[in-house]
This record gives structure tokens, C-alpha cells and sequence, in this order.
């Protein structure tokens, strides 16, 4: 059976990133679990996220230019699959669900990509420090309307949502609120986009492709007036709302949960966080304290919720979302692993899944859990980890044939424990172990005594990796 400390390696790396291979569990094993978490909560110590950045550019116009929306979905994914910073990848892919932004509004993917980019630089921060930087992001002010939000015609949306999907939620704050927060953010707008109804936009979208959007602040533009928000009074701007917003306890549990449902364990969906208590509460109001207690420092508090038992005793409890589903596939086979034109496939194989990164289906994100799950996107999911580990010439699958090779002839239950750990030390079920053994029994013994029987048991491992990439347990991270 599996190491348990290989294990639990195992599992953090699904979840503070997409997954590792036997010999980079190995390596992590060797340094130690503390050390490890360490590493990973530190990417700004780690190479370049990349090491053939260049090499994107010159075998990718579209991806150098970053004009259409599969083309900056395949760069982000190549990114992932391919980053020596996994946690700066999962980081930002969390914000990305929590800050939902979205092309078929926006029509300019590039400047999601620039959002995406801020919460790889501001992800592992200060929560406070990160909504003052996604309320001066341009894709999030075009998202939720506040470049329409003016002292002299107020526009709520991004007041509302600021406190609804973004900190608070539901329950926590009146309409009045709303207003106040959205007076505070008038004269948060874009520089390149239409300033006002009345006024002519200055975007282009042909031939040159869009222009850039840059923040801009307009002294003129907003309301100076004194407000009242959530029982505070003074005359606020964006950044002062921002700090009240941080001071008050629901916040903190708020973004707790967050950080519970996306790292621990498939919890209700956000809008029902208001009447469906959370799976774990002890858990949700740790990490709230771990945030309040350390100025809402996102470092810290996975920290603590990397080294607690509550994470540790979670493996398995959450379904992969597509895009998990196929990094992590990418990575396991690797595959991927250099620029190609079958690029544009990734982000292809995770809208098919459901998940059209760069283009959430509204402000609430995606919903999670076993509702990724239905009959199309499974088959899609099958499908698309079968391919992938059915070509010896990948990296990857090379690897993990050549690691059961060597350890010499295998009974049937040898065989398949094997490979259950090379495919991510899954936990595997009874049944899906018995039934596993009942195929790799109709063959026998797994054999490498002569060339002939070499030959045949390389291809029984791959169609072995199959198998188990089809089962429940590798949908579960």
C-alpha cells in the first residue's frame, strides 16, 4: 500500500497546486512536509514560473498577441501545466472564481489575463490590499460597471457585488450600504473605455486589436460628500470603504469559507451560504481568526490551513473541476510540456468539461462540487484523461512505466497497487480495487523476463493508467 507520508504529499500538492508525479512527491518527501509548504507558499523564491516564456511567443503569434479568448485560455493552461510555482497557478485560479470577470461581456480576454496576472502578484497577500487592487483593475471595472458609476448618476453594481460575492455576503450589510459603497467608488473608471453615456469611446477593437485599459482616477467625478456606511460615517473614498469592510467579522468568515470550500473539502454553493450552514464550521471560524488575527494575510491563513488536521484528513472530499481535470492529466502524462499548436486544445477540453476559464457564466462564478458532474462533461473527462495516457511517448507515462518495470515481475494485486499510486496515490475504494484486480487477473502476472513479454506488459500498464484514470477516485482531488 502506499506511503502515508507519500500520501499526504500527494494531497497537498493536488490542492496547492494541480497534482505531482512519483518522483516529485519523492523529492518532497525527502525535504519534508513543513519544508514543503513552506516552498510553496513562497514562489517568489522559486525560478521563473516558466523557462521557455520566449519560446510561447515565437511558436504562438496568436498567444503573443493575445487577441482571442482561446488563445489566452491556452496560454494560462500552458502555464499551469507547465509552472515551477503551483501554488502561484492555484492561487490565482481561486481569485478567478471568487472575483468572477468575463469575456462575453468584456470581449477583451487580454485583459483578463492582466487581472489573472494581479492575483498571481497580490494573491498570497493581504486580502485588503487585493480588493483595493481589483477595484482599480480595469477588467472588473468594465465587468461590474463602474466605469458608468459617476457622483451625478450612481451605478450600484459594483457597489452590491463588492459586498455580496466579494466579502460580506448576503445578510451582512442594507441597501443603504450599497449606495454608500458605491458613492465611494465614483470616479473609479478606465482610461481607453467610454467615461460617459454621452461621450464617444475611445476602444478600438479592428485592425489593430484593443486598446489598452489603464486605471484612471477622476478627482471630479466623485462624490466627496459624507457617507454612512455599515454604521461608520465620514466622507470615504474606495480605499477607506475597503478598510471597513475588512474590520467587520463576517468578512473573515466570509472568506474562510471560501478558502475551506476551494482548498479542503465541496461545500453548498456561495448563494446559499446564508441558510446552509458550512460542512465544517469549527474549521471556516479557524480560518477566520487565522485572517483577522493576521490582518487578513492570505499567506498566513493557508499556512495554518495547510498544517491543520481538518485539511490533512480531507483528501478525496472535493470533485476537480475541469480545469484541475486537465492540468493536473497534462502534468501526471506530461503532456503539454512544450509549445505545440495542439495548444488551443486546452482550453477546448475544459469548456467541453464546463468550465470556460476567462468567461464564468455570471458575477457568482461556477458552481462547484458534484454539479461539474453530469453524463456529457464525465465522458469529456474520461475521454480526454484516456487519450492523454495512451501515448507512451509522453514524459510522463514513460515514467511511470518505466517505474513499475523496475521493480520486476508483479502479481495481479501487485500491479494495480502500483499503478494506483502512480496515478496520484489515489484512495481507492474496495470495489474499484476488486475489480481492478479481477481485470488484471484474466492476464496473470505482470512479466519482464524476455522482450516479448516486456512488450505486452507495457502495453498492460498503459491500458492499466487508463483504467484507472476512468474511475471515481481520479475525479476526486
Amino acid at each position: 500500500m502506499t506511503d502515508s507520508n507519500l500520501a499526504l504529499m500527494a494531497h497537498l500538492m493536488r490542492r496547492a497546486g494541480f497534482g505531482a508525479n512519483h518522483r516529485e512527491l519523492e523529492r518532497y518527501v525527502s525535504q519534508g512536509y513543513d519544508a514543503t509548504v513552506e516552498e510553496l507558499l513562497h514562489p517568489e523564491d522559486a525560478p521563473p514560473a516558466l523557462e521557455d516564456e520566449d519560446l510561447i511567443r515565437r511558436y504562438h503569434i496568436d498567444q503573443n498577441s493575445l487577441i482571442y479568448v482561446e488563445s489566452c485560455q491556452a496560454y494560462w493552461l500552458y502555464r499551469m501545466i507547465n509552472t515551477r510555482r503551483p501554488l502561484e497557478e492555484k492561487i490565482a485560479l481561486f481569485w478567478h472564481q471568487v472575483f468572477a470577470t468575463g469575456y462575453t461581456k468584456l470581449n477583451q480576454p487580454k485583459a483578463i489575463l492582466k487581472q489573472v496576472e494581479m492575483f498571481r502578484r497580490h494573491g498570497l497577500g493581504s486580502f485588503r490590499n487585493l480588493l483595493l487592487e481589483l477595484s482599480r483593475d480595469p477588467a472588473m471595472i468594465f465587468w461590474l460597471d463602474n466605469k458608468d458609476n459617476h457622483k451625478d448618476a450612481v451605478n450600484e453594481n459594483y457597489g452590491r457585488e463588492i459586498l455580496e460575492l466579494f466579502s460580506m455576503g448576503v445578510g451582512n450589510y442594507t441597501e443603504e450600504d450599497v449606495r454608500e459603497c458605491s458613492r465611494a467608488f465614483t470616479g473609479w473608471t478606465i482610461h481607453n473605455a467610454p467615461l460617459h453615456a454621452s461621450r464617444v469611446s475611445r476602444d478600438s477593437v479592428w485592425p489593430y486589436g484593443r486598446l489598452d485599459w489603464q486605471f484612471q482616477y477622476l478627482s471630479e467625478d466623485h462624490d466627496d460628500g459624507e457617507k454612512k456606511f455599515l454604521g461608520e460615517r465620514g466622507r470615504f473614498d474606495g480605499e477607506d470603504v475597503i478598510g471597513i469592510i475588512c474590520s467587520n467579522p463576517s468578512t473573515a468568515r466570509f472568506l474562510g469559507r471560501h478558502l475551506y470550500n476551494f482548498f479542503v473539502e465541496d461545500d453548498a454553493q456561495v448563494p446559499a451560504w446564508q441558510t446552509v450552514p458550512p460542512k465544517n464550521p469549527e474549521a471556516v471560524n479557524l480560518l477566520a481568526a487565522e485572517l483577522m488575527k493576521n490582518d487578513y494575510d492570505i499567506r498566513a491563513t493557508l499556512r495554518t490551513l495547510f498544517h491543520s488536521d481538518f485539511f490533512k484528513q480531507s483528501a478525496f472530499r472535493r470533485v476537480k473541476s475541469p480545469v484541475e481535470m486537465v492540468v493536473g492529466s497534462a502534468r501526471l502524462s506530461g503532456s503539454f510540456d512544450f509549445p505545440e499548436v495542439e495548444d488551443i486544445q486546452l482550453g477546448f477540453q475544459a469548456n467541453f468539461m464546463g468550465q470556460r476559464i476567462l468567461d464564468p457564466p455570471s458575477v457568482e462564478g461556477w458552481h462547484t462540487g458534484m454539479e461539474w458532474i453530469n453524463t456529457a462533461g464525465l465522458v469529456n473527462r474520461i475521454n480526454f484523461a484516456v487519450d492523454l495516457f495512451s501515448d507512451h511517448s509522453k514524459t510522463g507515462v514513460r515514467e511511470i512505466v518505466d517505474r513499475i518495470e523496475a521493480q520486476g515481475n508483479l502479481s495481479p494485486k501487485g500491479f494495480v497497487d502500483s499503478g494506483i499510486e502512480m496515478m496520484g496515490c489515489l484512495e481507492a475504494s474496495e470495489r474499484t480495487r476488486t475489480e481492478l484486480y479481477d481485470h488484471a487477473s484474466t492476464l496473470g502476472n505482470l512479466r519482464f523476463d524476455a522482450e516479448p513479454d516486456k512488450a505486452e506488459s507495457t502495453s498492460r500498464i498503459i491500458e492499466m493508467m487508463q483504467l484507472i484514470a476512468s474511475t471515481r477516485e481520479y475525479q476526486l482531488a
